[in-house]
Order: structure tokens, then C-alpha cells, then sequence
């Protein structure tokens, strides 16, 4: 069995934002623990964005000195809320690869398993970019190793969650190139991403989409209609228990597990055999 732990939208930041950077730092540490107490324990470590909260070189250096006790490789993929120069100064050094074109994309093989992760920042949007560029390398990439299962990780989900005002429109340029990219490729097994603090998940070009929760606070779930100009005073954010996503390849399938961080007790132990 072969796992790979997800986590998404840290928005670490420092401590001239009194409440965020605090709050934040420590519901990651108890991702960062909870990780940790996993049997078997991940093969890594896949942040899909957002890791920071303003893009600042000040928040970068505060995410690396939280992460530095982490024992288990970290791969890192970019959100909205991060910039990509600064990032890249920031990591000098550190094994970040960067595509042709300067996006960070990369593909790593973990013997059966492949994560491919693409980079949908679109400096200056909320919202996800995916160019022709980035097309491109995505099937090149891809056709490297057209019979190795593989998930891609990005940050923005191609699909929708019904929190309209934090959905895309599912006809976006972007996501149709993505599709068209994946549709006749059958290795990719599952596509993993972020963005919007709540997990979900759907389907697009027959391949299966999981959004994972957020280890800052949640995306308060709220389906009924809202006007994007006209704020109504609804709750958009919750304090619910931080989260992550584990990708599991096991007799080779690809599954996904949403997973609670937190310090529980236990319920019920193994004392007596199975039966089945």
C-alpha cells in the first residue's frame, strides 16, 4: 500500500494579522501531527496552494520554519492567494522545479503511483488559469508514462461545489482544456485540489475530482442562491476541525480518504478475530 497525504490552503501569515496567524499555524500543526500518527505513514506530502495568505516572502519564511520538524517529503503546488516569483526566491534551493514556461509543474513517481502537479495560478484572480502552455506540458507530461496510474494535484476544482459564489463557471476555457488533456488518457485515475475549504467532490472527463478541506478554518455550506453584488450577511466561514486528503494506491487502484485532524479517543479496539 502506497499513501500520499493533501493538504490545502494554510494561508500562513504573520503576526500583524492577530487572529489568522496564530489560528492558522496551529490548526497546521495539528494536520502536521495528526499526518504523523498514520499507519502506514505517507509516502509524502502534497500542499496544493495557497500556502500562504498575501504572498508575502515574510509568510514564506514562516511556512518553511513550520514545516522544518516535518520528516516526510513536501511537494508544493500554488493557489491564488500565493505568488509565484516570490515563492520561487523564497524555495531557492530547495528542489522546486519549474516547467519551460517558469509555471511550477512537475512530475514525481512514486514506484506504482505517479502525481502529477499543475500549477492553475492566474496572477491577478481568484479564479484558475490553465493556458495552452500548460496544456501542452500537461500531455507531454502525461504521455511519459501512459500506463502508470496517476493523479494530478492542483488548487483550483474543475468543477462545481454549488457554493456559488466560489464556483467557476463550467464552461471556463480552463477547464475544457484540462479536460480535453485527460479525457483520452486513462492513467489519470483522480484528480486532487483545494481552493475551496470544504471537501467535495464530482466528476470531469470521467475522472473523478476530490476537493480537499482546508487546514485554515472552512467554507461554511450554504447552496442557496446568492447575488454577487449584494452582500446578504450570510456566514461564509466556519470554525469546523481542520482537515486533509489522503491518496491511496492499493492493488492498483486509486482511492481517496477525507480525513479529520484532531486528538480523538478511541472507540472500539481489535480484541477478537474478524469474521467476514
Amino acid at each position: 500500500m502506497l499513501t500520499i497525504a493533501q493538504i490545502t490552503d494554510l494561508h500562513v501569515t504573520t503576526a500583524k494579522d492577530p487572529v489568522n496567524g496564530p489560528r492558522n499555524a496551529e490548526r497546521l500543526r495539528l494536520v502536521l501531527a495528526s499526518i504523523r500518527q498514520l499507519k502506514p505513514q505517507p509516502a509524502a506530502i502534497m500542499i496544493s496552494g495557497d500556502l500562504v495568505d498575501r504572498g508575502q516572502a515574510e509568510e514564506y519564511a514562516i511556512l518553511q520554519d513550520l514545516l522544518r520538524h516535518v520528516d516526510i517529503p513536501v511537494y508544493y503546488g500554488l493557489g491564488n492567494h500565493d505568488r509565484r516569483d516570490v515563492f520561487l526566491k523564497a524555495f531557492e534551493g530547495r528542489g522546486i522545479r519549474v516547467d519551460e514556461n517558469g509555471f511550477v509543474q512537475y512530475a514525481v513517481d512514486f514506484g506504482a503511483l505517479r502525481m502529477v502537479v499543475c500549477d492553475t495560478l492566474e496572477e491577478g484572480s481568484e479564479g484558475g488559469g490553465f493556458c495552452d502552455r500548460r496544456a501542452a506540458w500537461l500531455a507531454a507530461t502525461l504521455d511519459e508514462a501512459p500506463d502508470k496510474p496517476t493523479f494530478i494535484a492542483l488548487h483550483h476544482p474543475p468543477i462545481l461545489s454549488g457554493i456559488q459564489w466560489m464556483d467557476p463557471e463550467p464552461d471556463e476555457p480552463w477547464i475544457e482544456r484540462l479536460a480535453d488533456v485527460i479525457r483520452d488518457r486513462p492513467q489519470v485515475r483522480a484528480l486532487v485540489a483545494g481552493h475551496l475549504h470544504r471537501a467535495f467532490s464530482g466528476v470531469l472527463a470521467g475522472r473523478l475530482v476530490v476537493a480537499a478541506p482546508a487546514t485554515s478554518i472552512q467554507l461554511t455550506l450554504n447552496l442557496t442562491a446568492v447575488d454577487m453584488k449584494k452582500p446578504d450577511g450570510r456566514e461564509i466561514l466556519v470554525e469546523e476541525p481542520p482537515g486533509y486528503a489522503l491518496v491511496m494506491l492499493e492493488r492498483g487502484q486509486v482511492t481517496t480518504h477525507i480525513c479529520v485532524a484532531g486528538d480523538y479517543s478511541p472507540a472500539v479496539a481489535y480484541t477478537v478475530p474478524f469474521r467476514k
